[in-house]
This record gives C-alpha cells, sequence and structure tokens, in this order.
C-alpha cells in the first residue's frame, strides 16, 4: 500500500475505541497519506506499506497532536499589575468594577492593529506548538465593538497562516460590558445579536459564539437572546458558565445544544443532567482556578457520574490565567482537581476535539482522521501529567509534515 510517510517502531496513545482509557498499542506503527492517517495499530498486523519516508520513533511514545481547546491568545497588553492588587487583596471583581479586568485589556486591544495583535499573541503561540499542541481555539472578546472584534478574529486566523497549526475562531462579544454603554447591558446585547454576530457570521471569521454568563458578565435571560442570534446564523454555541457562581447558565448552554460550558466551579446537578442529556463537554480551565485562589472545586466526581465528557484548557489569558503550557495545565487538572492521567490526557486530546466539534477531524489516532501527532521521549504516558517545567517533545506533526 501506497503512503506518504510511515512511522515505524512506535508505542501509541491512540485515545481511539472506548470511551474510556489511553488505547494503548506496543510494538505500533504508524501511516499517512495527504495529510491523514491510514494505518495506526499493530505492526504485525499492517498492511505491507511502500512509503516515500519511514520514520523510526525508536521506541518513543505518539499521542494525538494535543489540542487546547478554550484561550483567549489574541490581545492588547497585559495584566501584570492587576496580579500585583490581587496579591495585595483586592478579589476579581472588585478589579473588574473598578475599571480593571476585561475592560483594561479592552482599551490596550482597541488601540493595537492587527499586525500588532498578531505579533504579540505569536510568543504565546510557539509556546503551545513547543509542547505538541496543533490545534487552539481562540475567542475575541476584548474588543466589546464590532471593528475591534472583527480585528481579533482576523489576527486570530492569520495566526494560522503564520504557524503551521488549526485555529479554531470563536466570538465572544458578550465577554463584558463596554464603558460606552454603562447602565444599558441589554442595549449593548441588542448590538451584539443585530449587529455584531450577522457581521461576523457574513465574514465567516467564527467557528462559534460565546458569552460569559456571570454576575459581572451577562444575566442568563441576556445569554439566551445571544445564543438565539447564534443559531440563527448557524453558529454552535459555547458558555463561561458558573466560574464566581451559579446562574445555571451550564444547564442553558445545554438546552441550546452547546458545545461546550467552561469553567463550572459552582455548578449544580440540575446543570450536570442537562449537560449529559445534551452531549455538552465540561472544559475545566484549572490556570484560572489557580491563578485566582479559586477554593470551591468542580463537581468532578458528579460529572464522571453522569458520563459528560471533560475537557482541559489553559484558558490563555491576559488577566486570570497568563498560562502557556498545556502540559503544566494536565498537571494542574490532576493535582487540583484529582483528575487521572487518562482523563488528563484525554482531555488536551479526545474529549478537547469534541469540545470544538472536532471529533470526526482529529483527537483521536484514526484512520481517516488529520495526521496530527505528537511524538515524545517519555517511558510512560504519565510522565506527560507527572513533570513540571520539563518538555519532552521529540517531534510534532501536523497534517503529516
Amino acid at each position: 500500500m501506497q503512503c506518504d510517510r510511515i512511522w515505524t517502531n512506535a508505542r501509541l496513545v491512540t485515545m481511539a475505541g472506548a470511551r474510556d482509557g489511553l488505547g494503548i498499542v506496543d510494538q505500533g506503527v504508524l501511516a499517512a497519506t495527504a495529510g491523514r492517517i491510514i494505518y495506526a495499530g499493530l505492526a504485525a498486523e499492517a498492511p505491507a506499506f511502500d512509503a516515500i519516508e519511514t520514520i523510526d520513533c525508536a521506541g518513543r511514545w505518539i499521542t494525538p497532536g494535543l489540542i487546547d481547546c478554550h484561550t483567549h491568545l489574541v490581545h492588547g497588553g497585559d495584566r501584570a499589575h492587576e496580579f500585583e492588587l490581587r496579591l495585595n487583596g483586592a478579589s476579581y471583581e472588585e478589579i473588574a468594577r473598578a475599571g480593571g479586568g476585561i475592560v483594561s485589556t479592552m482599551k490596550a486591544t482597541r488601540g493595537a492593529s492587527e499586525e500588532q495583535l498578531v505579533a504579540s499573541a505569536l510568543p504565546r503561540l510557539d509556546a503551545l506548538i513547543a509542547e505538541g499542541v496543533t490545534t487552539i481555539e481562540i475567542k475575541s472578546g476584548y474588543g466589546l465593538a464590532l471593528d475591534a472584534e472583527l480585528r481579533m478574529l482576523r489576527a486570530a486566523r492569520a495566526l494560522g497562516t503564520h504557524r503551521p497549526v488549526g485555529v479554531v475562531t470563536t466570538f465572544l462579544g458578550a465577554h463584558a460590558l463596554p464603558p460606552e454603554y454603562a447602565g444599558d447591558a441589554d442595549g449593548y446585547i441588542d448590538s451584539v445579536c443585530n449587529e455584531m454576530i450577522p457581521a461576523v457570521a457574513d465574514a465567516g471569521l467564527a467557528d462559534a459564539v460565546d458569552a460569559f454568563c456571570e454576575g459581572i458578565g451577562f444575566s442568563a435571560a441576556q445569554t439566551g437572546r445571544i445564543f438565539d442570534a447564534a443559531a440563527a446564523r448557524g453558529l454552535p454555541v459555547k458558555l463561561h458558565a458558573e466560574q464566581l457562581s451559579n446562574l445555571h447558565g451550564a444547564a442553558l448552554a445545554a438546552r441550546h445544544g452547546a458545545l461546550s460550558a467552561d469553567h463550572l466551579e459552582y455548578l449544580d446537578d440540575d446543570g450536570i443532567a442537562a449537560m449529559a442529556k445534551a452531549g455538552t463537554v465540561a472544559t475545566l480551565l484549572p490556570g484560572a482556578f489557580y491563578f485566582v485562589r479559586e477554593t470551591k472545586l468542580p463537581p468532578i466526581d458528579a460529572l464522571r457520574a453522569a458520563g459528560v465528557s471533560i475537557a482541559i484548557a489553559t484558558d490563555c489569558n491576559p488577566g486570570t490565567s497568563p498560562l502557556t503550557s498545556l502540559l503544566l495545565t494536565m498537571n494542574m487538572a490532576a493535582t487540583l482537581f484529582r483528575l487521572t492521567v487518562d482523563e488528563c490526557l484525554a482531555g488536551v486530546t479526545r474529549n478537547a476535539a469534541r469540545a470544538l466539534g472536532l471529533q470526526d477531524e482529529t483527537g483521536t489516532l484514526d484512520a481517516g482522521k488529520s495526521c496530527d501527532l505528537a511524538i515524545w521521549d517519555i517511558e510512560r504516558p504519565a510522565e506527560l501529567v507527572y513533570r513540571m517545567g520539563l518538555n519532552p517533545l521529540h517531534a510534532r506533526v501536523w497534517r503529516g509534515k
């Protein structure tokens, strides 16, 4: 059988087959052509391949390329000063209500050109790519006005032309209330629904629509309006939900068929049941939990019991999770949330793909899927979760190259 490349003498973490487990194949081989996997399995059962290039992995492990399914990678400025304020006792809500938080990043983002946004984001993207990330989701939400939101989305898409990585873009216009709409949240939601979402959809710049359903964000009723506007334009939805309080956003998102509900520290049983029924992924963000020194854990055991798929992501953003390591994110998910090794690895591969609606394209080593691989110098997969500050990536493959 003809193929472009074959990786031999490998140990595979396929993440394929059963819902649980790593799908390990010892003495494995993986073959690809035209950027697609055509075989991943036991060498003894593989067809006879005639490959243009053969790569001997010398016993190394191959996992699917990692997927960071929740980031705010594109933005202007940073919020190191606010970090100092929090160290001195100020809460996230206090900083936000005093004009800091998302609004401070809004000002820096509005003042940046598309080229400047791309240039500032590239080092953050490079750090993630260096750890085996092959697909990344990038949200808007720091422009909070049509022109600036479109500029953010164009910058996010441009990153995928500067680096070999799959970029998924999400419109997050309902991230915070901009100053010009102070006291008129419904008026701003009118703008998001009637002006921004149609313009973003017409420009083809977003793969999904997100919102921040929270006391310092937007109400469940306002979020529902955003979801309806997204549906009218054929865009799937996601939601920042139950991070600081329980506004029942996760249940609302599930009722709208959301791909994922994210954060979820204050998620209740009704929300879990709704997510399980809808197949909505729970995306946990341990970097934000750590950085804002949250103490209320997401309901991990209840999510497990209900069979809700769990993804994990960096939530890379300037205010509450300036994190550019998906490997460290896995360690945090294990140490802070007590996820298992299998859950952590599924959370940045198979389940992360599902959280982006890409489960048919990537996230497992299955024939027909994109040949996105991470090849590791490790003795066992647990090392990817266990170590902090060590990057054992040997090679990264995106679309077969």
